[in-house]
């Protein structure tokens, strides 16, 4: 589903600032906000050939089938529909088309154009109804409908008056497209033009930024200062007194070898006259209103509950996040019975293993023991390598499909090495010609623990994203809004859950691999309630980073910078535990239902084999599943 263009930069942003290397439904993968492959267009419906002379007409279409071709073309004129209104997205997802535009999203006029296309498209997909529909084709339209409503009901809330926070900052995105760095490509001279163009759209987009920040101030829906403080040294970083200090003069330095001298020689003075005469001037335009107006109005408190109508804004955040009737009160105690089990089970790992001392002595020795250090990139790939093969042996137990195309492990390329994630994932191409790439990062050895190897390749290869996201490339017939879009509870829940395997697969044998499994997910399990404790429970931002430091062993710094995540993404970082925590529930269901009937390869391929959908859609089609093997 097309995001709203709000939406679409928190994702971008996040993407940057959080999750490294994620295309939109990959990234939903790390989660990829960068789209790594190029996806085939949704197949098209063959058109009936005219019938010839005296041939008996032929038998209409089924109902069905008819239906499904319908809203078939609807959701393919939708995407194109949509990337014209949204240029940032379409080159957020490789479509080249509108790379010089940047039109002022921010606007109200923008934001009634975005609700009178979510209705209008909506409607048409309504209008034709799901009776009839099966498979794919049903459950394209639950999907399509549902993510229509969520972002329809998301207007209720503001969020256009909070366009600037640390984590979600457009001057961060902006600089990251301009630099070279990101998806706006500078490969011809087409494309020098084109950012040239757009960049006509950022002082207009500021100073909109501006005046909502401003409408903002007089309702009372403003940001936390701590929030605030950590983006006037973002803003200075991007702010240069000449173009070439500038990040936006890496085009420039990057120059194509092929450019004609002429071409080289106009496309420098354009871009020294639009970064300083244009671009820079925005940028202290919007920091001097920040440091002057703005902070001086931010508010003291720290979670979103504190906002007017915050409480029903941050439960739609919640819902909207992992599933409709999920709420932050449940999921604040689901948070905190996960999180005492968890402890049990590092309690017991360490008793049965004789590990003497505490919890927090021994994951400090885990962190800093020489003997959890590879000596050299070669041996921690080696590992990786070594990981792989025992899960090829192992794998068959648990599943009994695979994507056509392999994985490859390798190095991330040193270019990159200094922002990418230690561990990370790249699609192989829906034939199998072109393989899966599970990328490690080699740089900063210290940090690349042995404990963390097994469940990383669990996560990011096999059976975690390369499973999900390789049965996925392989559905060519999805319309390209569940191909190229994704659901961020789903992928990555599915990834925790392949984490999980690994004691099933007898990869955590290892007491220290088991723990340092055990410990992650403890983290990723108490941002549950932190988040909901911080913007539904009342709490404020040092209660969080308390019972983060209390119940997951980690520094003040690294919890406080956690907890600045909740109040700068409410609800964000729920998706991920949640996703996995219904898979697992799903199963649980599953087997109980099933008895003796019950195969988990046959569970896994059901949850696989139809892409990426919202938990609640999910958990509707796991159970069509289970009445259809007890009949």
């Amino acid at each position: 589903m097309s995001f709203s263009p709000l939406r679409l930069l928190a994702l971008a942003i996040a993407s940057i600032l959080i999750l490294p290397a994620a295309p939109t439904a990959e990234a939903a993968k790390k989660k990829t906000q960068r789209t790594t492959t190029t996806q085939a267009r949704t197949a098209r419906p063959r058109a009936t050939p005219r019938p010839a002379a005296r041939r008996a007409t032929p038998a209409p279409l089924p109902i069905r089938q008819d239906k499904a071709q319908q809203l078939n073309r609807i959701y393919d004129e939708y995407w194109d529909a949509s990337m014209r209104i949204n240029p940032l997205q379409a080159t957020f997802q490789g479509d080249s088309r509108f790379n010089d535009q940047l039109p002022n999203f921010l606007s109200a006029a923008s934001r009634q154009q975005s609700h009178d296309f979510m209705v209008q498209w909506l409607g048409k997909a309504e209008k034709i109804g799901p009776e009839g529909l099966q498979g794919q084709d049903l459950l394209s339209y639950e999907i399509f409908v549902r993510d229509a409503q969520v972002s329809l009901a998301a207007e209720k809330y503001p969020s256009w008056m909070l366009p600037i926070n640390q984590y979600y900052n457009l001057s961060s995105i902006i600089a990251v497209l301009g630099s070279g760095a990101g998806a706006q490509p500078f490969r011809t001279v087409s494309d020098y033009e084109n950012w040239s163009k757009r960049s006509l759209g950022i002082a207009p987009l500021f100073d909109q930024a501006i005046d909502n920040m401003r409408q903002g101030m007089r309702a009372g829906v403003v940001q936390p200062r701590a929030l605030m403080e950590k983006v006037l040294p973002q803003l200075d970083a991007v702010i240069k007194p000449t173009a070439e200090e500038s990040l936006f003069w890496g085009p420039i330095r990057n120059l194509p070898e092929d450019f004609s001298a002429e071409d080289k020689v106009r496309l420098t003075a354009e871009y020294k006259r639009m970064i300083e005469y244009r671009i820079m001037p925005a940028y202290r335009s919007l920091r001097g209103f920040i440091a002057t107006e703005y902070m001086p109005a931010t508010r003291r408190t720290d979670g979103m509950g504190a906002l007017p109508n915050g409480q029903a804004w941050y439960a739609h955040n919640v819902s909207s996040t992992t599933a409709p009737g999920r709420t932050p009160a449940e999921i604040h105690a689901l948070g905190e019975q996960e999180v005492k089990d968890l402890q049990a089970q590092i309690a017991a790992v360490m008793k049965e293993a004789r590990i003497r001392g505490s919890i927090q002595k021994t994951f400090d020795a885990m962190r800093s023991d020489r003997r959890f250090v590879f000596k050299d990139p070669d041996a921690l790939l080696a590992q990786y390598r070594q990981t792989g093969q025992r899960v090829d042996t192992a794998l068959p137990a648990l599943f009994n499909q695979r994507p056509k195309a392999a994985l490859e492990i390798k190095p991330v390329e040193l270019e990159r090495a200094l922002t990418a994630s230690a561990a990370s994932y790249q699609p192989g191409s829906a034939d199998g010609q072109q393989p899966g790439v599970l990328y490690v990062n080699t740089s900063d050895l210290p940090s690349r623990k042995r404990w963390s190897v097994t469940l990383q390749y669990l996560h990011e290869g096999i059976p975690g994203h390369h499973f999900q996201l390789g049965a996925q490339q392989e559905l060519a017939a999805l319309p390209r809004f569940r191909r190229l879009g994704g659901d961020v509870a789903f992928v990555e829940g599915w990834g925790l859950y392949a984490e999980s395997l690994g004691q099933e697969l007898g990869l955590y044998n290892d007491p220290y691999d088991h723990l340092g499994y055990l410990q992650t997910t403890l983290l990723r399990t108490v941002r549950l309630v932190a988040d909901t404790g911080l913007n539904a429970a009342g709490w404020n931002r040092q209660q969080a980073i308390d019972y983060m430091q209390k119940n997951a062993d980690i520094s003040a710094s690294d919890a406080a910078s956690e907890v600045e995540r909740f109040m700068a993404l409410p609800g964000q970082t729920l998706a991920h535990r949640v996703g996995e925590i219904t898979i697992q529930q799903l199963r649980d269901k599953a087997k109980a239902a099933l008895g003796e009937r019950f195969d988990v390869r046959e569970f896994h391929h059901e949850i696989l084999k139809d892409g990426s959908m919202p938990l609640d859609i999910l958990e509707a089609k796991i159970d069509r599943w289970i009445a259809s093997k007890k009949a």
